[in-house]
């Protein structure tokens, strides 16, 4: 065996409660390295009863196979320890190394531990996000519904956007246009942000508790939480913590006082006279006009966490994207999470971390973080075919493990946003190769998320081609993408399966093969991503069945006996369900 190879770390993504009487423990072997894991465990002040199981390969990546085993806890101080079997050799791996023999007796001074499970330790995330649907709207390009409170000299609706173009998209216009959102079938929407600011989009803050005068006011927004939750749909706000405007009060009084001023250590200023060009005061990225705030400053800290307070207290929202959240401390992040769930349990954390995020994911921060890394690899896949479908499946495997089950349950998967070009732009215009994404998205774990506009069609190059007016004439719409949308949304909410189920890889050299099952149900989503047909021997089930229904089709069969043979066109999607009927 190789044994560099093979690694457990307690009280991590590899050990860590699911619910409070529910241990997750993963180990990681070298690929098609071993050929059996077993896990011994028992509750560590009464070892002589321990229990012995073989734990389930869950993934597979480049280099690495993946098990797991899930412990019920009667009593949550659990030891355990591994069984790894290759031919007639045997190891056991304990928290001290690898031994060919092991005496129980004294296994309590080699056991890996999970101490104790405490109930505020358990990562829980909100009840409703596996059956989450979201859909982003970048506020100003979405629909102007109120023309009075646009600003002036707009740029045409239909016309191509600069940096600094307005449109006059404002919270009118969403109300305007919930009855389409609600029949395009979503259940969340993510605006991007609303406070008030002088640019189209929002993320240079001058005041956090109030709405953009461009976007209405706190009535129109109070209207549209109230509207959407009538219909069924949850808000989430984004808010911009690491860095504010230059037009922010408390950066002008800075800048004209210098270190007398109040709030000089809320930001990050070198040197006095304060200078724009270049700044001597720290910045997102390289943009002058946006000061990064110190957020370890405990008046700041208070006056953002006032503001969160304000806004998820007073309006009911549901959560909070969070905007370059990897650049802020963890500790102001802890006080955030605090703050959020004493007034909404239920509320989300979404995070806006690009790379691997599980310092923040471990319970004590965010919930879920935009899943950028899904995005990338479908891009690979789906849109530049650059990648196989076994080298998409291994890349998914590798992002899968990284967190805690429960994470991946919440994790904001999305194609295209308003900081990427769109989906459909990277595909060069080949819908057939967006459709086929779609149709990952939503048959794969997390909160799927579209942004808008992705549904009907429409296509640009990265900021700001990406952040057109939403072209409301549907004779411009590409009808066959929008129903199709529609038609994944719709099985989406309806398959158990889909929302809640285990999530099995099999792709073959040809075809890119996810299973989910859940509760005597399962869908298989079989991807053809070439240029010719491509063949499926549809495997035997864990469960006898007897109806198969190719589910975007609608097309049924009933099995007799046998597997099922399965001929997939080229760049098609087939959802295929089994259940006993």
């Amino acid at each position: 065996m190789n044994l560099q190879a093979i690694c457990h770390i307690p009280k991590s993504n590899y050990a860590y409660p699911y619910k409070e009487n529910e241990l997750h423990i993963r180990l990681r072997t070298a690929k098609d390295d071993v050929d059996q894991v077993e896990i011994i465990h028992g509750i560590k002040y009464d070892w002589k009863n321990n229990e012995r199981h073989v734990m389930k390969k869950i993934l597979t990546d480049e280099f690495y196979d993946y098990y797991q085993y899930n412990i019920i806890c009667e009593d949550s101080r659990i030891g355990y320890y591994f069984g790894l079997t290759k031919g007639e050799k045997k190891l056991y791996y304990t928290e001290l190394g690898f031994a060919d023999k092991f005496n129980d007796d004294f296994a309590y001074c080699y056991f890996f531990q999970y101490p104790y499970i405490n109930k505020v330790d358990v990562h829980k995330e909100p009840s409703w996000v596996q059956e989450a649907i979201f859909y982003q709207i970048f506020v100003e390009r979405f629909f102007n519904g109120d023309v009075k409170n646009s600003p002036p000299d707009l740029t045409p609706w239909d016309a191509d956007p600069d940096p600094k173009s307005f449109y006059g998209g404002d919270l009118k216009g969403i109300i305007d246009k919930l009855d389409y959102l609600k029949d395009l079938g979503i259940n969340g929407i993510y605006l991007t942000p609303i406070f008030q600011s002088p640019s189209n989009h929002k993320y240079d803050t001058v005041n956090y508790f109030e709405i953009d005068n461009y976007f209405g006011d706190k009535e129109v927004f109070g209207e549209l939480v109230q509207r959407a939750h009538d219909r069924g749909i949850r808000i989430v706000l984004d808010a911009v913590f690491n860095h504010c405007s230059n037009l922010f009060e408390p950066f002008l009084d800075a800048v004209e006082k210098g270190r007398e001023s109040k709030y000089w250590e809320w930001f990050f200023i070198e040197d006095y006279p304060v200078k724009m060009d270049p700044p001597n005061y720290k910045t997102f990225g390289h943009v002058a006009y946006m000061p990064k705030l110190n957020t370890a400053n405990p008046e700041l800290k208070e006056y953002l966490l006032s503001a969160i307070r304000y806004w998820t207290t007073e309006y009911n929202i549901d959560g909070w994207r969070l905007d370059v959240s990897d650049e802020i401390d963890h500790l102001f992040w802890r006080d955030f999470r605090r703050v959020v769930k004493e007034i909404n349990e239920e509320a989300v954390i979404i995070g806006e971390n690009w790379h691997n995020a599980l310092p923040w994911l471990m319970g004590d921060q965010f919930d879920s973080v935009m899943n950028y890394q899904v995005t990338k690899l479908s891009q690979d896949f789906f849109a530049r075919s650059e990648i196989s479908a076994r080298s998409f499946e291994k890349g998914l495997s590798s992002l899968l493990i990284r967190y805690p089950d429960q994470v991946n349950e919440a994790m904001l998967n999305l194609l295209d946003s308003h900081d990427t070009e769109r989906f459909l732009y990277t595909c060069q215009g080949r819908k057939e190769k967006l459709k086929n994404a779609a149709a990952f998205l939503f048959g794969y774990i997390g909160m799927p998320c579209t942004y808008y506009g992705t549904e009907i069609g429409m296509t640009g190059n990265y900021d700001p081609g990406c952040r057109k007016g939403f072209d409301w004439n549907q004779e411009h719409w590409d009808m066959e993408l929008y129903q199709y949308y529609k038609k994944l949304i719709s099985i989406r909410k309806k398959e158990k399966a889909l929302q809640y189920g285990d999530i099995t890889f099999l792709s073959t050299d040809s075809l890119f093969v996810m299973k989910r099952e859940y509760n005597k149900e399962c869908i298989y989503i079989l991807i053809n991503q070439r240029e010719d047909v491509a063949d499926y021997n549809l495997p035997k089930s864990s469960f006898e069945y007897n109806y198969v229904k190719e589910l975007l089709s609608e097309s049924e069969w009933k099995l007799e006996q046998g597997t099922l043979r399965i001929q997939i066109p080229a760049f098609t999607a087939f959802y295929i369900k089994l259940a006993e009927k």
